[in-house]
């Protein structure tokens, strides 16, 4: 065994895609998603999409589960003027059942969009990300650099992975050796 690479049943279960703006990181994780499935892993989650990208950063946003692709509007429309947080709450609420069927599978992997605002005030997808990291489920996430404090905090400093494919496929890649390593343990 090379004494420089970890052992596979040492990767950490949770880690994200550090997102400082110079990739579409939602197309990084879609594209891995792909590959992944391609190859027959067994993928759950849910990904951002944004169904009129010509709008940015003003378009509605919607998460698809990874699964059976149903969609759940994610964005509040505030008007042209507002300045608060754009996320519907709700929205979010609805979609979290995407990752409470994901603790009861327990896939190989599940990918969630973002570590983003509610998040870090611990709701969102906060509790089902632990749920799924206590039971031994590798979670992939991204961060951006405004929430890195709030996820250093929440995460005990988990792994920050650069926006590049085959930093994030490497990291996935021990998360499932160490994965399949538990299970026949």
């Amino acid at each position: 065994m090379d004494p420089h690479q970890p052992e596979a049943d040492s990767a950490p279960a949770l880690a994200a895609v550090f997102d400082e703006g110079h990739v579409d990181g939602d197309a990084l994780l879609a594209e891995l998603v792909a590959t992944l499935r391609h190859e027959g892993r067994q993928v759950r989650g849910l990904l951002m999409t944004y169904p009129q990208p010509e709008a940015g950063c003003a378009g509605d946003m919607v998460l698809v589960d990874l699964h059976t692709g149903v969609h759940y509007p994610v964005s509040q429309a505030l008007g042209s003027g507002a300045s608060s947080c754009r996320s519907d709450p709700q929205g979010f609420a609805r979609a979290s059942e995407v990752l409470r069927a994901a603790l009861a599978e327990r896939p190989e992997l599940v990918v969630v969009n973002r570590f983003g605002g509610l998040e870090a005030e611990g709701s969102g997808f906060a509790d089902e990300m632990l749920a799924l990291v206590t039971e031994g489920v590798p979670v992939l996430t991204m961060v951006s650099t405004r929430r890195m404090d709030a996820w250093q905090r929440f995460s005990g400093g988990a792994p920050l992975l650069p926006a590049e494919p085959a930093a994030v496929r490497a990291w996935v890649d021990q998360a499932l050796a160490g994965r399949a390593v538990a299970a026949r343990g």
